[in-house]
């Protein structure tokens, strides 16, 4: 396992419900600087994962260690402030306020500002505030291309622009590492390749490393540096896209006994296709 450029490193992760064990033995690394998948079958534990990550749940055994420090006994919010930032699988904005309001609440473990100052609108509050809006209206609401929403309320938004809005609120944690929980899900072609785009240029230009989850398999093969596959809690393959998507094991999980090559045959249609689909995009 190599540490030597890893900003995440989980190590024998083990977490059990009553006696259930969602993950057995979990070990694997992010490495600076790349876009890593996890990848699975449903109930293969990849949520599971990244609520361990976030602190949601307390494993029952191993470690995690992020940019050189043990998270063990941290709660969500100290790591969040570390640079650990993330999206839902299912959305999690307040529905009643608007986008910018919501993308502001992303830098809430970064704000100096106390309770106090905060209540009776400080020059130093107001300062914080002014500067914090400027950034996100100038930086996170002009690369997400959210401007014409920001002042609508969410609930008022399409599932896709919801998905890029959550995205923004993550952008807006100040992440070294961005977790993202099935980013593409339930979108269309085209917001899907919007999301992409954006997703690789959040590594590019933003010099964050992402971690995701995601089933599109055409995605995964085509953003990412490395996959790791999960089945039944436990890591049963990791490597490039090349690598994984011809391991018997990894199709094996996928389609149990039935036809390898055709499965085979599935992801290479599916990584082609994506990359034909976004390419047409970037044209």
């Amino acid at each position: 396992m190599d540490t030597a450029s890893s900003l995440l490193e989980i190590v024998d992760l083990t977490l059990t419900f009553g006696g259930v064990k969602a993950l057995q033995g979990v070990s694997f690394t992010v490495q600076t600087d790349t876009i890593t998948s996890v990848i699975g079958p449903n109930g293969a534990g990849k949520t599971s994962v990244f609520n361990t990550i976030s602190g949601f749940y307390r494993p029952s055994a191993g470690s995690i260690r992020f940019a050189g420090r043990v998270l063990d006994s941290l709660p969500p919010p100290k790591r969040a402030a570390l640079g650990l930032a993330r999206s839902f699988q299912n959305i999690a904005l307040f529905r009643g306020m608007t986008v910018l309001d919501n993308i502001k609440l992303g830098r809430h473990c970064h704000l100096k500002t106390g309770p106090l100052q905060a209540l009776f609108y400080t020059p130093a509050a107001r300062r914080e505030e002014n500067e914090l809006r400027r950034e996100i209206e100038e930086r996170i609401i002009d690369f997400l291309e959210i401007d014409h929403i920001r002042h609508a309320p969410v609930s008022a938004l399409s599932y896709g622009l919801q998905k890029r809005v959550e995205l923004a609120r993550a952008l807006a944690m100040k992440p070294k590492l961005l977790l993202l929980d099935e980013p593409v899900a339930g979108m269309n072609r085209e917001e899907t390749e919007d999301m992409a785009r954006f997703i690789l240029e959040v590594r590019r230009e933003w010099g964050v490393t992402v971690l995701m989850v995601e089933h599109d398999m055409g995605m995964v093969m085509d953003l990412s540096d490395h996959v790791v596959v999960l089945n039944f809690g436990q890591v049963i393959a990791e490597g490039t896209p090349a690598e994984v998507q011809g391991n018997p094991e990894v199709i094996k999980a996928y389609l149990g006994s039935g036809n390898i090559e055709a499965l085979r045959a599935r992801f290479q249609q599916a990584a082609q296709a994506g990359k034909h689909a976004r390419r047409e995009a970037a044209a």
